[in-house]
């Protein structure tokens, strides 16, 4: 089975007192401490990123790692990758972050091992980059249409409701036909796919939603996506 798992903000990083995301993407493993890897390229490997990392997920029954691009632990990359059960992938400047997987083959590593059932999941870049295209602050002074890796199909926005300018950017780049329409998701929520197929939308916060976004004779229209709250009413419905 092959899955992604995209917040549009949350887990450890935005939520140090909320881990309701991060307990999500672990339980989906399906495996008792299951390793999970932390790859901060987007910002980096800012060593404050990874030992907040580590601080959250050492308290949770799983195996943590990180994967620098600066110091790698190995020199087969695919190697490591392939023997996680999760890979984490942090926010930060997604167009670098591309651009560095590309030049040390990571980009052809995470595919595999999502198709060897690898959970990928992640948040803001780490969000944007399995899609086809998705909007990105990756260059200074706009929000811009950045092409992704292509796991899963679509456009996708982050941080809707967390930034002020991504929803109108969307908007605005959707109706240019700058980008194709696709799926916007609220800090505290995060989209679930199976095999390349949206399974559902779950969330850390009760008021956090997700959209489908799309153009429609000339306008731009939004359907919200029903989200299931991860509080403990939620956990018995998933």
């Amino acid at each position: 089975m092959k899955q992604i798992i995209a917040m549009g903000g949350g887990g450890f990083s935005m939520e140090p007192d909320n881990p309701l995301l991060d307990l999500y993407i672990l339980r989906q493993a399906g495996t008792g401490r299951p390793k999970i890897c932390f790859v901060p390229t987007a910002s980096s490997d800012a060593q404050g990123y990874i030992d907040r990392f580590y601080d959250a997920f050492q308290r949770l029954e799983c195996t943590p790692s990180h994967l620098s691009l600066v110091q790698p632990p190995t020199v087969d990359l695919e190697d490591f990758i392939l023997d996680k059960d999760i890979i984490y992938v942090g926010g930060g400047n997604t167009k670098s972050m591309l651009a560095v997987w590309k030049e040390r083959s990571v980009d052809r590593y995470l595919k595999t091992a999502w198709e060897n059932g690898v959970i990928l999941s992640g948040l803001s870049a780490g969000s944007i980059c399995w899609f086809e295209e998705g909007v990105t602050d990756s260059i200074p002074g706009d929000l811009t249409r950045l092409e992704g890796l292509g796991l899963l199909s679509g456009s996708h926005c982050p941080h809707y409701d967390g930034e002020a300018d991504r929803r109108p950017s969307y908007h605005r780049l959707i109706q240019s036909g700058q980008i194709g329409g696709g799926i916007a998701a609220d800090d505290g929520a995060a989209l679930h796919y199976v095999d390349g197929v949206f399974h559902r939308a779950v969330s850390s916060r009760p008021e956090a939603k997700a959209y489908e976004v799309r153009a429609m004779e000339g306008h731009v229209v939004e359907a919200v996506i029903p989200t299931v709250y991860l509080g403990e009413a939620g956990r018995a419905m998933i």
